[in-house]
């Protein structure tokens, strides 16, 4: 069963399809996972718990991509 979130995603209000995991948001906003670096609700993600975080109505996402360069 799919609803509408309402989350705060980089500062801004955004709807998002759920419910979903971390790497469902990711998928969904087609942003590589192995690039990011994610902060959900004030707490910085192991890259590893990814699939098993639920992003719920309400929540605050952060997400910081990685920028090689010289």
């Amino acid at each position: 069963m799919s609803c509408k979130l309402q989350i705060t995603l980089n500062g801004d209000s955004h709807e998002v399809a759920g419910p979903l995991t971390v790497i469902d948001l990711l998928a969904q906003l087609d942003i590589d996972s192995r690039r990011v670096a994610v902060e959900h609700n004030l707490i910085v993600l192991k890259r590893d718990t990814f699939a098993t975080t639920m992003v719920k109505e309400g929540d605050a996402v952060e997400i910081v991509n990685f920028v090689g360069g010289g």
